[in-house]
């Protein structure tokens, strides 16, 4: 909606079309650690650490949906955006940024919906068995059966145990 009169603002374009919470962003970057994003596309999950320059954010390091396949062996036919690949992804970012120097992060979820045991709490599950320090509260974490896959695939369980040996083996 366009504001009008004098003394009325147009509100940022961002908040305007549903990008950014300004009010959240800005508790994010008050604690002045790094931020774990995670964001979730209609294709695959893509998890940054990302910290904050005068002249915008900047992305340290980043982990797609599309990495599992290209560097960890995760099947090309399955999905890069469902929950243990989303676990996955976060234990990749995980290790990289431990070996990147980087311990500790903020959860940063953007405008996603948060219930308990969705996607973007997959990912988190994954960075935080990685070691990476993110606050967080136990009951919002999917369980481990959904992690593993068993809700999709009895055979999910042993590819989700290769492909995190295969990030071991890479760090």
């Amino acid at each position: 909606m366009m504001a009008k009169g004098p003394k009325q603002r147009n509100q940022y374009r961002r908040r305007r079309t549903g990008e950014t919470d300004y009010r959240r962003r800005l508790k994010l970057l008050k604690s002045r650690s790094s931020r774990a994003v995670v964001r979730i596309s209609n294709t695959r999950i893509v998890c940054q650490v990302v910290s904050w320059e005068k002249d915008g954010d900047k992305v340290e390091l980043s982990v797609t949906g599309d990495d599992l396949v290209s560097r960890y062996g995760w099947p090309e036919a399955n999905s890069r955006k469902n929950i243990p690949a989303s676990y996955l992804v976060g234990y990749a970012l995980g290790k990289s940024a431990l070996a990147a120097g980087h311990d500790e992060a903020v959860l940063d979820i953007g405008l996603a919906a948060s219930s308990n045991g969705n996607r973007v709490f997959a990912a988190l599950k994954g960075m935080v068995d990685a070691g990476l320090e993110i606050p967080h509260g136990e009951s919002v974490l999917p369980s481990e059966d959904r992690l593993n896959g068993a809700h999709i695939d009895d055979s999910y369980a042993s590819l989700v145990e290769a492909t995190k040996t295969k990030i071991e083996e890479a760090f």
